[in-house]
């Protein structure tokens, strides 16, 4: 029950999935261990702010599964990925599912969700235990607050969504000298598929494997999201935002920013190919 003269909430009521706060992401810590994080797939947070009327990187719910959410009070708008906008009356619920093909799901309010400013960003680094709401995963029964909402502009059209099927543009290296010959051109001849094992730390692939020359060698070098790391197995793990700031497996190649959205959002079991980056445009 709601006090009198409390502000106004969003109560999630079921949860059937994993769902954390994130935002654009906390960029210029790596020298302090801590990655940039951010959202999986950024232009579906984008999506999801755009139709609750905020700025792109604010912060909302990242869900891999399904939700419901109830408004305490009057005056809440949500919003999500898929672009719809609901605004909600006192005791008003309304129901989250997941994208047919999208592995995961955003959910907005309108202003954007108020937990600390920790490290230049709100969202939730779950390795670190910090940001977020309390560092965690959101569970049944917590209330997010909405931050005021930003002044009446013209709200941008929704960034497309992203092509599910499009092959995923990478640049070669930086330790191609690591592995055996023509290991690039295999990697790109191939086709991967999702593993059901995977997270925001990095996302396993499924497929051919990918010969290296050298045994684990121990060196530490510095990583970024969308790094296709290759451990002894020969099966690349993709880094995502949560991704470890320093690393000893090889990296073959690095995922072009403008297609990491689209290798993200595919769920378990969906196909990738990978293509040879083609112009540096941004």
């Amino acid at each position: 029950m709601r006090s009198m003269g409390a502000s106004p909430s969003l109560v999630v009521t079921a949860l059937r999935g994993v769902a954390t706060v994130q935002d654009g992401g906390r960029p210029g810590h790596m020298h302090e261990g801590v990655p940039p994080g951010g959202a999986l797939v950024p232009e579906l947070l984008a999506r999801a702010n755009r139709a609750a009327g905020n700025d792109d990187g604010a912060a909302a719910i990242e869900l891999f599964g399904g939700m419901t959410v109830t408004a305490d009070g009057a005056g809440i708008v949500v919003a999500t990925s898929a672009g719809v906008r609901a605004p909600l009356a006192h005791g008003e619920r309304f129901d989250v599912a997941l994208h047919a093909r999208a592995r995961v799901t955003y959910v907005a309010i309108e202003g954007g969700i108020d937990v600390p400013y920790v490290l230049g960003g709100r969202g939730t680094l779950l390795v670190a235990k910090l940001g977020g709401l309390d560092g965690r995963p959101l569970k049944r029964g917590d209330r997010l607050a909405p931050l005021p909402p930003r002044d009446a502009v013209d709200t941008p059209a929704l960034p497309p969504f992203p092509d599910l099927d499009a092959p995923i543009e990478v640049t070669p290296g930086p330790d191609l000298e690591r592995f055996a010959p023509l290991a690039f051109e295999a990697l790109v001849a191939s086709e991967y598929r999702i593993a059901i094992v995977g997270d925001r730390v990095g996302l396993r692939l499924d497929g051919a494997p990918i010969a290296r020359s050298d045994a684990d060698s121990g060196l530490s070098g510095p990583m970024v999201r969308g790094a296709l790391q290759v451990p002894s197995s020969g099966l690349p793990i993709v880094l995502g935002p949560d991704h470890p700031t320093t690393g000893g497996y090889p990296v073959i190649a690095v995922i072009m920013r403008r297609s990491f959205g689209s290798f993200a959002a595919r769920k378990p079991g969906a196909v990738v190919r990978f293509t040879p980056v083609r112009t540096l445009r941004a």
